[in-house]
């Protein structure tokens, strides 16, 4: 049974820094995708970063490009999003998500409709 469990959200002030971690336990596979979404209060989830895990290719969405960086740990099986400059409409709930594909497409990828499994999502509030 695939859990993962995101840690390391809080508050921090604009221009600051979090990294979030996302506990990943129970994938079999040795290729997938992983991504990162976040969802404003009043708004839809989007994804922001996504990693393939087996191919170590990332992508990022263009609000956060150059911000953000998404990255894995292979030892502990841990999935980062280190976010760097951050601004107060970086305030969101963070999720992390997995989608069984060999893949992260470039054009699916920030839907959720790609992912099958979720975290319960870190909250982060940037102040300005």
């Amino acid at each position: 049974q695939v859990q993962l469990q995101e840690s390391g959200g809080g508050s921090v002030q604009a221009g600051g820094s979090v990294t979030l971690s996302c506990a990943v336990s129970g994938v079999t596979a040795a290729r997938y995708c992983m991504a990162w979404f976040r969802q404003a209060p009043g708004k839809g989830r989007v994804g922001v970063a996504s990693i393939l895990i087996g191919g170590n290719i990332s992508a990022y969405a263009n609000s956060v490009k150059d911000r953000f960086t998404i990255s894995r740990d292979n030892v502990k099986n841990i999935v980062s999003l280190q976010m760097d400059s951050l601004k107060p409409e970086d305030s969101a709930m963070y999720y992390c998500a997995l989608a069984y594909f060999t893949f992260c497409n470039d054009n699916s990828w920030t839907r959720t409709s790609y992912f099958s499994d979720w975290g319960q999502g870190t909250q982060v509030t940037v102040s300005s």
